[in-house]
């Protein structure tokens, strides 16, 4: 994206966020933070795991369907008889067979090393996620009760008892309680 666009789309505007700092800047940076932290977790993945992904991208690809497509039409054709000059040589198809479940396991075993690895880095986002969240949301909590004390303090009364409840801090052992117990209630 061009500087520009990176610009607008990160203002909306043409002006500098309150702070002072370009958020375009802010935007590059926590890319670049982004960018830099995907590159550390495929140098600290294994050689394995870089060959399972490997092999997991290209098998679920249409060039590897389509190539056995060919192969399969190829056996079936010439174990049927159908190809002059060659011999069938798997006529019942156990061979096939045989071919198609190993590899069936070797193929299944690829995705879920690659699954694994995905599912791992997921979660460490996940508690990235939740942490960020759980900071801003205290955050957001203190400027609240900030502009409470300066509303107060100029004698401007907001009686609004969804305010009082939002200036509580939340606490996330039970929000996750409460979370469970509806899931709970829910299970027959």
């Amino acid at each position: 994206m061009p500087d520009d666009a990176l610009h607008a789309a990160a203002t909306r505007s043409e002006r500098p966020a309150a702070s002072g700092r370009d958020m375009a800047a802010v935007l590059r940076r926590n890319i670049e933070a982004m960018r830099a932290q995907r590159e550390r977790e495929d140098a600290e993945a294994s050689i394995a795991q870089h060959l399972a992904d490997r092999i997991t991208r290209l098998t679920g690809s249409l060039t590897f369907v389509w190539i056995h497509v060919a192969l399969i039409v190829g056996w079936v054709a010439i174990n049927l008889g159908w190809v002059r000059g060659l011999r069938p040589f798997d006529p019942t198809f156990v061979i096939l067979a045989t071919v198609a479940s190993v590899e069936a396991i070797f193929l299944t075993t690829f995705v879920l090393i690659s699954q694994n690895r995905v599912s791992a880095l997921a979660e460490k986002r996940a508690a990235l996620d939740l942490q960020i969240n759980l900071l801003a949301e205290y955050e957001i909590t203190q400027l609240l009760r900030l502009s409470q004390a300066l509303a107060r303090k100029l004698g401007a009364e907001i009686p609004d008892p969804e305010l009082e409840e939002l200036a509580r801090e939340v606490e996330p052992d039970v929000v996750l309680e409460e979370i469970e117990a509806q899931e709970d209630a829910l299970r027959p």
